[in-house]
């Protein structure tokens, strides 16, 4: 009998280089491993040299110990550096003040930046799926995030010292089982996927299935939404940063002119003229905003944004008005991450304290 040909995942190439040093995150669970095998067996065609990484995050005890073990051999079966860090990352969440999967995303940058930084990469790989991309996009838009926030998981991701890729996205979860199926390899899985403490459990578990109800295509169908507006974000990228270099004024006015540094310490601020933000409409003016909070340290929600709006007077004209927003001159309002707004008579001013 003809033997069936080996089924391939389809990996986004034009992410990886001749001569680069790629190493891939990886879990134990099918997702990473099949990326791990399926670049293994391509890895002379590509002319890469490949590694693994793996983060013991401290959280699952035995079963985390056995994730490893379950790497290690599948490193020395293809032959395969697997450099392996630990880290205790619920002390670290507590430490931080942040969810367990932050402080868990965190650590796995940290360590990215580590293997990037110290030369033994030149390229992290992660296997972020086409699945994992639908579900990203659902929690922002659930969460009420920017375009920027619906651009989901970008294939490249720019650290200081390299860059992370996502060569899997185009693959469904499905065609990554079939993969590992057909080469009768086994995986690991992780038991607080079965959690219904954390939000993407909820969305892939409960969620997905319901739309694929309305739309069996519904994860492809968010994926391209996603690119469409990754491709928004990047146009618009560079209009807003000439914008802000044109229109930012940093300091407070002074009278008889000119402009003063602030003397409290830590604060910085960047202030408008309210006529010039007048002449531009709601979009960038909202876009402007968020560059310049970006600026000073903060991110501001499209809520934030709206508030700022509002003291300011150049809300959109059908916006009803928010009792607990002033929006007249010598006003201000506290938000979140210690930035204020100021309006005077003739400026809009965000501070960082």
């Amino acid at each position: 009998m003809e033997q069936m040909a080996r089924m391939a995942l389809p990996l986004n190439m034009n992410l990886l280089r001749p001569g680069d040093r790629v190493c891939v995150a990886v879990s134990g669970g099918a997702d990473s491993t099949a990326l791990l095998v399926a670049l293994a067996e391509q890895s002379v065609a590509l002319g890469i040299g490949l590694s693994a990484a793996h983060l013991h995050h401290g959280i699952r005890g035995e079963e985390a110990d056995g994730d490893l073990l379950f790497l290690q051999e599948l490193c020395s079966r293809f032959g395969l550096p697997l450099h392996v860090e630990h880290a205790d990352v619920p002390a670290a969440a507590k430490a931080a003040a942040e969810g367990l999967e932050e402080a868990a995303r965190n650590a796995r940058l940290r360590m990215f930046d580590w293997l990037l930084a110290a030369g033994t990469a030149t390229a992290v790989a992660t296997a972020h799926t086409e699945d994992d991309q639908a579900e990203t996009v659902l929690m922002k838009l659930i969460r009420g995030a920017w375009t920027e926030g619906l651009g989901g998981i970008a294939p490249v991701l720019e650290r200081t010292p390299g860059r992370v890729v996502r060569p899997l996205l185009g693959a469904t979860r499905q065609q990554v089982v079939a993969f590992l199926q057909q080469r009768q390899m086994g995986w690991r899985e992780d038991s607080t996927n079965q959690s219904s403490a954390y939000t993407r459990n909820r969305v892939r578990s409960q969620l997905m299935p319901l739309l694929r109800e309305f739309n069996p295509s519904v994860a492809a169908t968010l994926s391209a939404t996603a690119q469409l507006a990754r491709e928004e974000d990047a146009r618009w990228q560079p209009e807003i940063a000439r914008l802000l270099g044109q229109l930012a004024l940093s300091g407070k006015p002074v009278r008889g002119g000119g402009r003063a540094v602030a003397t409290a310490p830590g604060e910085h601020s960047i202030g408008f003229e309210l006529e010039r933000l007048r002449q531009l409409d709601v979009p960038t003016r909202r876009r402007l905003l968020r560059a310049a909070a970006e600026r000073l340290g903060s991110r501001l929600s499209s809520a934030e944004t709206l508030r700022i709006l509002l003291l300011a007077g150049l809300a959109p004209a059908d916006c009803a008005p928010d009792p607990t927003v002033p929006s007249k001159p010598n006003s201000r309002i506290d938000l979140p991450g210690g930035l204020r707004a100021e309006r005077s008579v003739r400026e809009l001013r965000l501070l960082s304290r």
